[in-house]
Formats: C-alpha cells, sequence, structure tokens
C-alpha cells in the first residue's frame, strides 16, 4: 500500500494535528507543498472549524484532512462538520471514535485514528478504519507510554490496514527506520512547527531551535494526562507540585491557557511549548515545502546507502 495514491499527495508524510496551531491555511501550506495538512478541531468552536476548513479550500486544491480530539466538547459537530464540508480525509486522538465511523466512512472519509497501543489498534481496524497512526512517546503534546520503535512493528504485525508511523521522526534515515518497522508512511509535528508557514510566535519556534536533546520533559504522567513539553518554568513548577501530591484542580492552574500563551503571546516561561524529543536536531526556520523534500530525499538517500553498504554485501 502506497499512502502517496490513497490519499493523493506527493510525499508520504501526514502532518501533525496540532491544536491551536494546524490552521487551514497552514493546513493548505503543507498540502500545497506535498504532504496532507490538517486542521486541528481541537481549540476551534464550530464556527471556526468551518471557517479554518473553508479557508483550507480557497487556498488549495490538494488533500487535506481534520483532526479531531475526541475529548473536545464539540467533536460531535465536528464530527458532522467534516461531513458537511466534504472534508477528505480525518484523524482522530484523545478517544474512541467507534460512534463516528459509520457515517464518515458512508460519506467516503478516509479515517486515520491515532493509537498508542496494538490492542486500540485491532478496535479500530474492527470499526472500519482506514489505516492507523502509531504514535510512540518521543512526539510532543499527549503522549502514550510506548516509543515508537517497539509500537509501531506490533502494530504492523497485528493488524492488516496500513500503518503510518509518529513520534520521534525529523530526518531522513528516521523516516527509513519507521518504514523498516512496517509503516507506509509518517506523520511530523515538531519538525513542522519550525516552519516559516507555521503561524506558532517565533519565541516559540526559536525555543525549539535551541533545545538539546534533553530538553523536553512529560508533564502529567501521575494524573493520567501526560503531556511532553518543552522544559519551563511552568513544566518545573508543574512537575514539582505533583510531586508532592496536588490534585488535577491545581495542576490545572499551571496549564489552562499556556499553549496559547505559547503560541499567541510568545510566553517560554509560563506557556506549555509542546514539543517532541526530536527539537534537539532542528537547527533553523526553513519553508515547509523545503522541510518534507529534504526529509523525502533524505530517506531515499539513506535507504540507498544501507542497501549498498558492506553490511549487506558480504
Amino acid at each position: 500500500m502506497d499512502l502517496r495514491d490513497m490519499l493523493g499527495i506527493k510525499y508520504p508524510i501526514i502532518q501533525g494535528g496540532m491544536a491551536n496551531i494546524a490552521t487551514g491555511e497552514f493546513a493548505a501550506a503543507i498540502s500545497n507543498a506535498g504532504g496532507l495538512g490538517l486542521i486541528a478541531a481541537g481549540g476551534l468552536t464550530t464556527q471556526q472549524l468551518r471557517d479554518n476548513i473553508r479557508k483550507a479550500k480557497a487556498l488549495t486544491e490538494k488533500p487535506f484532512g481534520v483532526n479531531i480530539m475526541l475529548m473536545h466538547p464539540n467533536a460531535d459537530e465536528a464530527s458532522d462538520i467534516v461531513i458537511e464540508e466534504g472534508v477528505g480525509v480525518v484523524t482522530t486522538g484523545a478517544g474512541n471514535p467507534g460512534k463516528y465511523m459509520d457515517k464518515w466512512k458512508k460519506a467516503g472519509l478516509k479515517v486515520f485514528p491515532i493509537v498508542p497501543s496494538v490492542a486500540f489498534a485491532r478496535r479500530m481496524e474492527k470499526y472500519g478504519a482506514d489505516g492507523v497512526i502509531a504514535e510512540g512517546t518521543e512526539s510532543g503534546g499527549h503522549v502514550g507510554e510506548l516509543t515508537t520503535m517497539a509500537l509501531v512493528p506490533q502494530v504492523v504485525s497485528a493488524v492488516q490496514i496500513p500503518v503510518v508511523a509518529a513520534g520521534g521522526i525529523a530526518s531522513g534515515p528516521q523516516m527509513l527506520a519507521a518504514f523498516a518497522l512496517g509503516a507506509v508512511g509518517v506523520q511530523i509535528g515538531t519538525a513542522l512547527l519550525v516552519s516559516e508557514e507555521c503561524p506558532i510566535h517565533i519565541n516559540y519556534k526559536n525555543a525549539i531551535i535551541k533545545a538539546k536533546d534533553t530538553d523536553t520533559t512529560v508533564t502529567g504522567r501521575i494524573a493520567g494526562i501526560p503531556v511532553r513539553i518543552l522544559k519551563n518554568k511552568m513544566a518545573r513548577e508543574y512537575l514539582k507540585r505533583e510531586k508532592e501530591g496536588a490534585n488535577i484542580e491545581e495542576l490545572e492552574l499551571y496549564t489552562l491557557g499556556s499553549l496559547r500563551k505559547a503560541v499567541i503571546d510568545g510566553d517560554i516561561h509560563t506557556g506549555s511549548l509542546m514539543s517532541g524529543q526530536v527539537a534537539g536536531q532542528l537547527k533553523q526556520i526553513r519553508p515547509a515545502g523545503e522541510i518534507m523534500e529534504e526529509l523525502f530525499n533524505d530517506f531515499r538517500k539513506a535507504f540507498e546507502e544501507l542497501k549498498n553498504s558492506s553490511l549487506l554485501n558480504r
């Protein structure tokens, strides 16, 4: 199965559906650059979601999709809007999309739920998902426990539908590793945060560029809502209070509106700088098309080098 043929895209790359970041303009830019752009329904009102879909349609003739966070209060409305607006692809996260599957499939949508485990992937296959996105804990934002290296091959072995790998992918060799594990494509988020087209504040982009390999942490593990972010004042205070036994209500005081602080205001101290572990690899702000073209070309180069290596030819 070739994800490019399945989705009508140039590169087998899906953009992560990042809440408060993945707008209609951004999704259109990614689609125009050869990937599958996604609009993040999380953080949008129903009218804002509809407006963003229409904006994307005005800016691109390429396929694009919508990511629906199922824990969002407007998930039911969003599930109808993607049908009404003729969106081609839906990805889902933070919940079970089972109750929406029949109507989405009847409307001709391609559905790719994000899965953190083999059991969930199998359930999505039974519900009729066209594929799944196996996302490892290396990714930014809400994360599971399994690494991409461990999760992807187990999901590939467990289901017959296509598997897209996500988490810890920002270079050609990492993309090649995903394909070697059985994936048909990759989803990337952090690598596109430093694209010129990404609408986050320049302070946020610079924080990612300055990050080292060990500069991310996960808040909320104890509370059962793990989120990977860059280390900053907010993260340190949150983790301190979490270890001291603070309840969820108290911890929410640290995170309430914190993503918007980072994205809109550029607050790198008390904002939530969601980022994956690949942040340490990212060193410059570039056009999204350049990022994806280099990723795919380096993927092919890494494949040729491996194929011609002495390891495989002696």
